[in-house]
């Protein structure tokens, strides 16, 4: 890892670790701390929505046309004074806008963030970047979390105030730490012949036939597991197996201890095999996840086993995120022509927002009342995963597919064996 890798990583580290500090507590603090009602407080929570899907088409151009880490400064300092406007907002108007601001900030940092490891990274080492990538956002999540809950009280809003304040401020100190940032200068889309302009650019992606399977593929992983985490699923563990909201708090560190204890087992396993196959096997893993929170509230167990049924779903769940994050990301980049990592990163990017979206609105409701066909519903979608993975395989090439063939292959930057290209060209 040279050093500027060291410094994105400890970024990714830094956001998750302030966002950790306020997204878990963004509707207690709306709906009861500041007064304003649950209404207002969901609207919260979809303005974050709104606002990322808003930008991100956007923010794709700007990254292929100025650079990835322009890019990222300002969306850290427009999410720094959305969070710290957050703290301090008492009226329903100034909680929106400046949700809208955090939102859009921290929406745009992901593609940007993503394309600077993509420019410091090659074919061989990308996957390894990606999965350190998750695991920090994850541990930075899990203990930015750990310290907000005890920090927060819920008759104090100052206390509410000082959780933003902290959060600002680590968006600002990762304007400092990325400033320094050296990265390898990719070229940009001026640079790369061929290329057209933004337009150009977005026509040239939806005529990529494996990246828009691809898409597909991952709004459908999206949908049927982040999309069910604080929804769905924990409606339907709630309503239908009985699961405390202790219970579902250990759920969801399982997950999280999951993804930090796998991580860079499961790492080794995945550098092996077709990208393609793993991700068929994650969509096998969730199917089993779900066949086992059918049981947990399906089943004639006693409380104990549902319980314990339902943290074990949470745990197959990290289990296939942890498959996902070295597979993923790397395939979007490698996907990319030259000078188009940021358009096709946002593009992903935006397929995630939208699922995150619809997510919740088909499942929330789906889980709390219709139990039986909400899983049903959900196992399907989990062996379509499987199919679609298998389908995408097909439109990828060797290398695109297992990037390990390169270092015994002399290949272009597109993945066709060199040897070809030259035929080709004759």
């Amino acid at each position: 890892m040279g050093a500027a890798m060291r410094r994105i990583h400890v970024g990714n580290a830094l956001s998750a670790f302030g966002l950790g500090f306020t997204v878990p507590y963004l509707y207690v603090y709306v709906a009861q701390v500041r007064g304003l009602g649950s209404v207002t407080a969901g609207l919260v929570l979809a303005v974050f929505a709104v606002a990322a899907l808003i930008v991100l088409p956007f923010a794709g151009r700007a990254i292929v046309r100025r650079g990835p880490l322009p890019v990222l400064l300002v969306a850290l300092v427009t999410a720094a004074l959305g969070a710290m406007s957050l703290g301090l907002s008492a009226s329903a108007g100034t909680v929106l806008l400046s949700a809208a601001a955090l939102g859009a900030g921290q929406a745009v940092m992901q593609p940007a963030l993503a394309t600077m490891i993509v420019d410091c990274s090659t074919t061989e080492t990308r996957s390894r970047a990606f999965a350190m990538q998750f695991f920090l956002q994850n541990l930075g999540l899990g203990v930015g979390g750990l310290i907000g809950g005890h920090l927060v009280d819920t008759s104090s809003a100052s206390s509410f105030t000082l959780l933003f304040a902290i959060e600002a401020a680590m968006f600002l100190v990762l304007v400092a730490v990325m400033a320094t940032v050296r990265a390898p200068r990719a070229p940009r889309i001026e640079e790369a012949p061929g290329q057209g302009t933004a337009g150009g650019s977005w026509k040239q992606l939806l005529g990529n036939r494996a990246m828009v399977q691809l898409c597909v593929l991952g709004f459908v992983l999206f949908f049927a597991c982040y999309g069910q985490f604080e929804s769905g699923l924990s409606a339907y563990g709630v309503e239908a197996a009985g699961i405390s909201t202790s219970a579902l708090g250990t759920a969801l560190a399982a997950n999280t201890l999951m993804i930090v204890v796998a991580q860079f087992a499961v790492l080794k396993f995945v550098e092996r095999r077709k990208r393609s196959r793993v991700i068929a096997s994650v969509g096998l893993i969730w199917a089993v996840a779900w066949a086992v929170a059918g049981y947990a509230g399906l089943g004639h167990g006693s409380q104990a086993m549902a319980t314990a049924a339902f943290i074990s779903t949470y745990a197959l769940f990290g289990l296939g995120e942890a498959m996902l994050s070295p597979t993923l990301a790397p395939l979007v980049a490698d996907l990319a022509p030259t000078g188009l990592a940021g358009q096709y990163n946002s593009a992903f990017a935006l397929v995630k927002q939208l699922a995150l979206a619809i997510g919740p609105a088909v499942g929330g409701p789906l889980g709390a009342s219709l139990h039986g066909p909400y899983i049903v519903a959900f196992l399907l979608f989990s062996l379509g995963i499987t199919v679609l993975a298998v389908r995408l395989g097909r439109q990828l090439t060797d290398v695109q597919n297992q990037p390990s063939l390169a270092r015994s292959r002399v290949v272009t930057q597109g993945g066709a064996p060199a040897d070809a290209v030259v035929t080709a060209e004759a």
